[in-house]
């Protein structure tokens, strides 16, 4: 499999992932007791790590799947995949080392504000001449402003 097939392959993982945990944190974010610990593991975590191997490892692939193949490796994506890991990694060992619902919520809420900033610059730059980001906008802003009310719907439940 070549790399823009396999960083392909690996966005519906992300889709998944990001989708199943939204899902799972609504089932409980609005309870009395939510827990988002394995949502956040999923949706922030899974998805963020995923993230990282198609922007970091996988660059090449990645870059031609979003149209923006340069023809060499472009160090900012990879910065922008490391990122995603840290991300990633933070909401795997807060899950993993139960660290609580103030933690599992910022999680949801840095990947959303994240995702908020990543909306308005593809809708910035629609306007500016490149009108092919349209098709990313408002699906990067539903993600964002799920994960910024399941984060915001954790804390709201904090005594």
């Amino acid at each position: 499999m070549d790399q823009q097939k396999a960083a392909g392959f690996l966005m519906g993982l992300t889709y998944a992932a990001g989708a199943g945990g939204l899902g799972w944190a609504f089932s409980t974010a609005f309870s009395a007791s939510p827990d988002l610990r394995w949502p956040c593991f999923l949706a922030v975590g899974i998805a963020g790590i995923l993230s990282w191997v198609r922007h970091s490892l996988l660059n090449r692939g990645d870059a031609a799947r979003m149209g923006w193949d340069s023809g060499t490796t472009n160090p900012f994506q990879v910065e922008v995949g490391l990122a995603n890991l840290a991300w990633g990694v933070l909401a795997v060992v807060a899950a993993l080392l139960t660290w609580g619902l103030a933690v599992y919520s910022a999680c949801f809420l840095v990947f959303g504000f994240y995702m908020a900033f990543v909306t308005a610059y593809k809708a910035i730059r629609s306007a500016n001449g490149h009108p092919e980001e349209w098709r990313w906008v408002f699906p990067a802003a539903a993600f964002a402003t799920l994960l910024i009310v399941a984060g915001s719907a954790g804390f709201s439940a904090i005594p």
